[in-house]
C-alpha cells in the first residue's frame, strides 16, 4: 500500500420529480445537484464514472444513497430494465473496460457479493436459504476490516453474469407496501464488486497485483410510522432502520467533529450492523460518495431537511484511500521498487 490520500467524502443532491414542476432548491458546499431533469446516464455520468476510474486506479470506493422511503434511492442506485441506475452501468463499464485493456501482460479478475441487513441480521442475496438456515455473522479482521463469515462471493467474467445475479438476488430483498412506497425496501443492501488487476512483466521478473473494493449501498429509507401506516411487523422493521439510520448518524457526526480538528471523539461503529461494514467507507481507506435523495413535496419538508443536514456533515468526513496493492518478486536480484507503481498506472492508462 503507498502512502494515504486524504479526500473529504463527495455529496450528491438527487431530487425526486414531483408533478412535473420542480422549483430549484439552492444548496451549498454540494458537489453535484441533479434535478428531475437529471437522467440515470446523466446521473452515472457524474458520479459513477469517478467511482470506476478510482477503482482502476487501486482504491477502495463507495456509493451510498441516503434519504427518506420513496425518495428515489433504489431508482438511483439501481433503477429499472428500462431505465438502468448506477450498480447496472457501472458494472457494465467494468467490463467494457477490461476487454478494451486485457493482453497477456495484464489480466483482470472480478468477484461479487450481495447483501441485506435487515432487523440488524445480514442475509445472503445469493444464497438466501443458507441465511435463513444461518445467521451470517460480522466480524473484524485485523487487515481486510470488517467481513461477513460464510457471505457469497462468485467470480463473474461478463455484465451478464453479473446481471442475472442480481435480478435473483433482487428477487429475495424485503419489500413491503407502506402508505408512502409502494414497495418500500425493508432492509439496507450492499452489492460489492472485487477488482482484481495482475500485471506480469517477465523481462522484470516480478507480477504487481491491485486490488480494489466497490461497495454500492442502497440504504433503506428513514420513515415516521404517522405517514407510512406501519403497524405490527412493518412497524418493528421500521424500528430496525431507523436505528441503524440514528447510528449511521451518530458515525457522521463524529467524523465531521473529528475532521473539524475536534479532540478525539470515539466513533460508534459497532453499534448497527450497517455502521460496522461501511467503517472502511466513512473515515477509512475508500474514496466516498454519497447521494441525499429528497422529495420535493412540502409535507416532507421536516425529512428532507434531515437529509441535507445529513449531507452537510458528511462532507466534512475526511477519507483516508490508499492505492491497495502487491509487487512480488520471484528473483532476489530483481527486488520490488517504487517505480513500479507508475508503471503499473501508465500501462493502465494505456
Amino acid at each position: 500500500m503507498t502512502a494515504d490520500d486524504c479526500e473529504k467524502v463527495k455529496v450528491a443532491v438527487r431530487v425526486r420529480p414531483f408533478n412535473k414542476r420542480v422549483h430549484l432548491l439552492e444548496f451549498r458546499n454540494i458537489d453535484h445537484k441533479c434535478t428531475y431533469r437529471s437522467g440515470q446516464e446523466e446521473v452515472f455520468n457524474s458520479l459513477g464514472s469517478g467511482v470506476l476510474e478510482n477503482a482502476f486506479a487501486g482504491y477502495n470506493a463507495c456509493i451510498f444513497a441516503y434519504g427518506q422511503t420513496g425518495s428515489g434511492k433504489s431508482y438511483s442506485m439501481m433503477g429499472t430494465a428500462e431505465q438502468p441506475g448506477i450498480i447496472p452501468r457501472l458494472c457494465n463499464e467494468v467490463f467494457r473496460r477490461i476487454r478494451e485493456t486485457t493482453c497477456e501482460s495484464l489480466e483482470y479478475k472480478v468477484e461479487v457479493s450481495y447483501m441485506e441487513i435487515y432487523n440488524e441480521r445480514v442475509r445472503d442475496l445469493l444464497d438466501p436459504k443458507k441465511s435463513n438456515k444461518h445467521h451470517l455473522k460480522v466480524r473484524e479482521h485485523k487487515i481486510l476490516g470488517p467481513l461477513v463469515d460464510g457471505l457469497s462471493v462468485l467470480a463473474v467474467d461478463s455484465f451478464e453474469q453479473i446481471a442475472s445475479l442480481i435480478e435473483e438476488g433482487n428477487k429475495s430483498r424485503t419489500v413491503a407496501a407502506t402508505n408512502m412506497n409502494a414497495e418500500s425496501s425493508r432492509s439496507h443492501a450492499v452489492f460489492n464488486i472485487t477488482l482484481t488487476q495482475i500485471l506480469k512483466d517477465v523481462e522484470k521478473d516480478f507480477t504487481g497485483e491491485k486490488v480494489a473494493k466497490i461497495s454500492l449501498v442502497d440504504l433503506a429509507g428513514s420513515e415516521r410510522a404517522g405517514k407510512t401506516g406501519a403497524m405490527g411487523k412493518r412497524l418493528e422493521e421500521g424500528g430496525n432502520i431507523n436505528k441503524s439510520l440514528t447510528t449511521l448518524g451518530m458515525v457522521i457526526s463524529a467524523l465531521a467533529e473529528r475532521s473539524n480538528g475536534k479532540k478525539e471523539k470515539f466513533i460508534p461503529y459497532r453499534d448497527s450492523v450497517l455502521t460496522w461494514l461501511l467503517k472502511d467507507n466513512l473515515g477509512g481507506n475508500s474514496r466516498t460518495v454519497m447521494i441525499a435523495t429528497i422529495s420535493p413535496a412540502a409535507d416532507n419538508y421536516e425529512e428532507t431537511l434531515s437529509t441535507l443536514r445529513y449531507a452537510d456533515r458528511a462532507k466534512r468526513i475526511v477519507n483516508h484511500a490508499v492505492v491497495n496493492e502487491v509487487r512480488t518478486s520471484s528473483s532476489a536480484s530483481h527486488p520490488a521498487c517504487p517505480r513500479q507503481s507508475s508503471e503499473f498506472i501508465a500501462f493502465i492508462a494505456q
